[in-house]
């Protein structure tokens, strides 16, 4: 495709662009906004999990032409039709709205949508067509119009601070003061006898002003409930391009509040941190009357004192890093400000350049008589929640405004602790080199193999010398000796003196192979699991009669050979795990999952019902609506509403867990599930947990004859109060006979039929808990061994939020902590078959990183879970077996491998550096085929690709795996594509005939040389990761994140010029030219499933209303004490909604702040 010139813009453009939801689409607008500032334009950027409220007023206060908006599937029609609706409501029509979302916007959606009135909704064929900047260009020709160029009375309004009318005043003072000299006047006027004062904060670049301005608005709106405020921040305009990234609300929680206003400003000239225009804005929103004004600077140099030109008191915010305490000297704004911050307190140096920094204010400002602990200058870390520094810094800036301003309104009672601000850290200073540190044990292993093996070849050289020349056999009588002077003696001596170079484990591996490889010859292998002898057959019969090994041994002789394959490959369920963490694959089962979430939990039950049927093993992976990945309830807000059952199944409650599971004994050892939710998995845990106890409870209740309890129960609390019951939504009464189950336990909640292989098991307490029947001590029994038997995973790898963006919700220190909280219960509770969390790499390849920085990123991951669960005292062989991984795969060579060198990374590690048992040594890994190889065009060619990588998975012995549906590209998968991408791994595993053999890449000189190429490229990696303060450092840097943006870019372009071609999307096109494929059948939830979910999620409030105030209480108690918040959890969740729990949780544990 031939390059495309960008547009150049008439008038200055300014555009609003956000996500509406998660993972590839945050990329995908970060690599938009970036053309359209190249472009020219002002962006301001919102990222990801976007609301439609915020985005149209984020456009009506920045008075934009046009918002840039990714959506998804689920919601989208909504979303825009919302969005369309509440920009006319709220008298700003003219703003444009431009959409894209891949093939999930159907093109009968975009025609829809269009006729609606939403400007442009670009497909894939656009993009294909268009290129990416021609999309950009068009979009930025249409928008191209001016603004503030006519007022009509909008002075009249201002006293109500009335927002459109504030906005285009200051569009109109930006793009053409001299038309409007006359009402800008009037607003001098105003303004000269307004008592708003002005805080003005300026600072270097990266100080973490925008951080900070949001813990000062988040302490200013609760400090005085009926104060007004409005903020203006400014961003330097780009010399070459005249566009400007107005990147400051991205980081802002706390505007989101009706008694604030912000608006953005450009420089529009280079070399200053102001623009000429800011003046007229303060005077506007003076004679709007705020109560506060607030001015942020662009950070530039450290010199600019500009900012006291317009403001009443300045803050000057920096950080420790400012080099030797002399640069202090050159510092101008030492002389001037008011009071100033050193920011990010907890680099390195602080403690120093806090004295430094006050005595340098004492010297400046001649106060020899004051103690210099007294200058107005605070450390504070304003990314970590109420931060005891920037607590006391808010009440110094009150205290300033109401001297020096005579702001009297603004006197303030908040209360700050007089404490210093401390670094809560994750990980102990002491250990940020925990990366390097594994990097270096491992490569020392693998010297150590080396020499080792060179040993050990020596020996055998000299071992069959001895043989030729008739001397004895030192591998059957290792102490044998010549006693005839001569060569046979001299080679005899010289063998034992070399032999004690050799590590005598090693020597036991080079004898004990004969009978290493006699065990996989005998017909069966024995071996013991948690002191339960397993016996395997070794050999599958052929339909050609032959006896094909299901492990295959090399056929070396030489023993530096065997040494090394032993140390660096070995068998499968031996150190280090190459091939695999279990000697043999577990007979009746397969790696496959059966892949559901649609709907209300009713209809994702069927599904999984549907799609295990004959299956020896249930393992349900579950993928959950946006609504509940983002810790919210269903509601009839438009953007939620069409979110509700779409792209993943709505669960807010107890009720709806134990409805999604029902039917399936979640305590069998052959049933295992999978939980896809990241910010809100503490929470949906619990609703897991809580439903296979009461699961046990129904059985334990109709074993023992005590249903008259339960009925007894409901009769009390929901009949006698009058109050309807919780029921299971089940199929109608004529539904086929081959679809739903006539063998039901007795008294189970359900309306109408059951789905087949569903029996009614826990919808017999639908509406109840156990323990509400049960005597304590029978309840606590029940409970404690469901807990240590239930098998499955909660995906909940919040590090990779700030790397890949998907969907944390809280504050990473206290996401972490969470997760802590869950493996320490765990450890208490004895669960050992469930997986705390399940490290993630999926949504970093689903971003656009390649292979290696997918497996690099996620193992550092795991190790920072490591790391910080050794700092809170636990055992590494309590909670190293709770740890597991989730990967993507893809058709890149290095993912034949990526399963391997993570086991052989991971082993060397855990066994060598942490010193942890070998049960903790062995990585297990759930993989899904990639999503980034799904493709909107001749979609029926996705599952070729799937194929491979199915292959790919199966030959590298992945403990778990999930097939992509070939349709997922444009909707929701249907019940046909989701048995046809079942089918793939089914047919490998029962038809393929090599996949009989479970280590069939084994001994390929290719995936040799590949494993060694991949593990020292992760080892590499992590040595950059440690240069730049481990994971969290790196995270705060953002450098995981622009690596995968370079990467995800890298990728787009090749795909777009054509030189990585995509059958059948840039290469190899139908008749037609390949266009979207529009689906046969569409996966949308019904009106009727949304409207099931918001009335059982109402009834829930009502009733437990008197109970969910108190355990939302405890549960905030428990997280102020530092006590176990995941032991509340259990209990919350058997009273509370979903959305109750995150709000409670917001208001102690802080809100997650977005990156660029």
């Amino acid at each position: 495709m031939q390059d495309i010139a960008p547009y150049t813009p008439k008038n200055k453009v300014r555009i609003v662009t956000a996500a509406s939801l998660f993972d590839g689409h945050d990329a995908a607008i970060n690599i938009m906004r970036r053309i359209i500032q190249a472009t020219g334009c002002e962006v301001i950027h919102l990222g990801h999990d976007r609301s439609v409220e915020e985005v149209v007023n984020t456009a009506i206060q920045e008075d934009a032409q046009a918002i840039a908006m990714t959506s998804y599937q689920g919601g989208h029609i909504e979303y825009f039709k919302y969005m369309h609706d509440l920009l006319k409501e709220k008298g700003a029509p003219h703003i444009k709205i431009f959409g894209g979302g891949g093939g999930v916007i159907l093109p009968e959606e975009i025609k829809e949508l269009q006729d609606y009135g939403i400007d442009r909704i670009y497909s894939p064929d656009d993009g294909r067509a268009m290129g990416l900047q021609g999309m950009i260009n068009d979009m930025i020709q249409q928008s191209d119009f001016p603004t503030g160029t006519k007022l009509n009375g909008e002075l009249k309004h201002l006293k109500t601070k009335s927002k459109p009318d504030i906005a285009r005043l200051i569009s109109a003072a930006e793009n053409n003061m001299d038309l409007h000299r006359d009402v800008l006047d009037q607003v001098d006027k105003l303004a000269a006898e307004s008592k708003s004062p002005v805080l003005g904060i300026t600072g270097t670049g990266g100080a973490g002003k925008s951080s900070l301005v949001d813990e000062l608005v988040r302490r200013f709106l609760m400090d005085h409930p009926e104060k007004t405020m409005a903020i203006v921040s400014v961003d330097p305009s780009k010399r070459k391009t005249g566009g400007a990234l107005l990147g400051d609300r991205i980081r802002m929680n706390a505007i989101r509040n009706d008694r604030v206003y912000m608006r953005s400003l450009a420089t529009r000239q280079s070399n200053l941190a102001l623009s000429k225009h800011v003046q007229e804005a303060i005077n506007i929103l003076k004679a709007a009357e705020y109560d506060l004004i607030v001015l942020e600077t662009s950070g530039i140099g450290q010199s600019d004192t500009e900012i006291l030109e317009h403001s009443d008191v300045s803050l000057y915010v920096m950080t420790p890093e400012y080099g030797a305490a002399t640069q202090l000297e050159k510092i101008d704004m030492l002389d001037f400000a008011d009071l100033i911050a050193l920011n990010k307190f907890d680099k390195r140096g602080a403690l120093d350049a806090l004295r430094d920094v006050k005595k340098q204010y004492q010297r400046n400002h001649n106060l020899w008589d004051k103690n210099p602990d007294d200058m107005p200058v605070f450390g504070s870390i304003a990314s970590q929640f109420n931060d005891p520094g920037t607590n006391a810094l808010y009440r110094a800036i009150m205290d300033a405004l109401v001297e020096k301003a005579g702001a009297k309104h603004l006197k303030s009672d908040f209360k700050s602790s007089g404490e210093m601000s401390e670094k809560i850290y994750i990980i102990p200073p002491n250990r940020t080199r925990y990366l390097s540190e594994i990097s270096e044990n491992n490569r020392s292993y693998d010297q150590k193999v080396q020499k080792e093996a060179e040993v050990a070849q020596k020996l055998y050289g000299l071992y069959q010398a001895i043989l030729s020349f008739g001397g004895p056999n030192l591998l059957a009588d290792e102490h044998a000796t010549v006693d005839t002077e001569g060569t046979l003696k001299e080679l005899v001596d010289k063998f034992q003196e070399i032999k004690k170079d050799l590590d005598p484990h090693n020597w036991d591996i080079i004898k004990a192979w004969e009978s290493k490889v006699k065990r996989y010859k005998d017909e069966v292998y024995s071996f013991s699991v948690r002191g339960k002898e397993i016996r395997i057959e070794t050999h599958t019969e052929s339909l050609s009669h032959n006896m094909i090994p299901k492990v295959s041994l090399p056929r070396y002789q030489a023993w530096g050979d065997l040494l090394s394959w032993n140390l660096q490959e070995n068998v499968p369920g031996e150190f280090p795990y190459t091939a695999g963490i279990y000697p043999f694959k577990r007979t009746g089962e397969d790696p496959t999952r059966m892949f559901a979430g649609e709907g209300g939990p009713e209809r994702t039950n069927r599904r999984f019902h549907y799609v295990s049927q004959d299956m020896p093993a249930a393992r349900l992976s579950t993928a959950f609506d946006s609504v509940t990945l983002y810790g919210n309830d269903p509601d009839y807000r438009p953007d939620i509403y069409g979110k509700i059952g779409n792209s993943g199944v709505s669960i807010c409650n107890l009720s709806d867990a134990k409805k999604l599971y029902s039917g399936f004994n979640l305590s069998e050892p052959t049933t295992s599930v999978s939980m896809t939710i990241n910010g809100p998995a503490p929470m949906l845990l619990a609703f897991f947990m809580n439903a296979a106890v009461d699961q046990q409870c129904e059985i334990y209740i109709r074993e023992n004859g005590l249903e008259a309890q339960v009925e007894a129960k409901f009769k009390e609390l929901y009949d006698d109060q009058g109050i309807s019951r919780p029921f299971y939504e089940g199929l109608p009464k004529n539904s086929p006979k081959d679809r739903i189950e006539e063998n039901v336990l007795s008294g189970v909640a359900v309306k109408g039929h059951l789905p087949k292989g569903n029996n009614g098991l826990g919808l017999m307490l639908l509406g109840l808990t156990g323990d509400q029947v049960l005597d304590p001590e029978v309840y606590a029994g029940i409970r404690a061994k469901t807990l240590s038997v239930v098998r499955g995973t909660v995906q909940a790898d919040i590090l990779k939020e700030d790397q890949a963006q998907n969907t944390c919700i809280f504050s990473t220190e206290f996401a972490l902590r969470l997760m802590g909280d869950v493996q320490e219960s765990f450890i208490n509770n004895k669960v050992r078959n469930f997986y705390s969390v399940s490290i993630s790499g999926y949504h970093i390849a689903e971003a656009g990183a390649n292979p290696i920085t997918q497996l690099a990123f996620t193992l550092a991951n795991g190790f920072t879970y490591v790391e910080y669960y050794l700092s809170r005292g636990m055992d590494i062989n309590d909670f190293g077996p709770n740890l597991s991984f989730f990967f993507s795969n893809g058709i890149d060579p290095e993912y034949a491998v990526i399963g391997r060198a993570a086991r052989r990374i991971w082993s060397k590690a855990l066994k060598h550096k942490y010193g942890a048992n070998a049960r903790a040594q062995m990585l297990k890994y759930h993989i899904q085929t990639s999503g980034r190889s799904l493709h909107a065009q001749e979609i029926q060619f996705n599952d070729i690709r799937t194929t491979l990588q199915a292959l790919y998975a199966i030959y590298d012995n992945c403990n778990s795996l999930h097939t992509n549906a070939y349709d997922e590209a444009i909707t929701t998968p249907t019940e046909e594509s989701v048995r046809r991408a079942m089918a793939i791994q089914l047919i490998i595993n029962k038809e393929l005939g090599l996949a009989k053999n479970e280590n069939p890449i084994q001994g390929s000189f290719i995936i040799e040389d590949l494993t060694d190429l991949v593990e020292e490229a992760v080892l590499s990696e992590f040595d950059r990761i440690t240069e730049r303060g481990g994971v969290l450092g790196a995270m705060e840097t953002m450098y995981q994140r622009g690596k995968i943006q370079e990467e995800s870019l890298y990728y787009e372009t090749l795909k777009h010029n054509g030189e990585m071609p995509i059958i059948g999307v840039n290469t190899f096109l139908s008749s037609e030219g390949s266009p979207t494929t529009t689906p046969g059948e569409v996966i949308r939830a019904t009106k009727e499933e949304k409207e099931q979910q918001i009335q059982n999620l109402n009834e829930l409030h009502e009733r437990n209303a008197g109970q969910a105030k108190i355990w939302l209480s405890k549960l905030q108690q428990a997280a102020i004490n530092n006590e176990n918040m995941f032991e509340v959890l259990m209990e919350a969740t058997k009273f509370c909604s979903l959305g109750q729990i995150t709000s409670a949780l917001f208001e102690v544990g802080g809100q997650y702040r977005r990156n660029m």
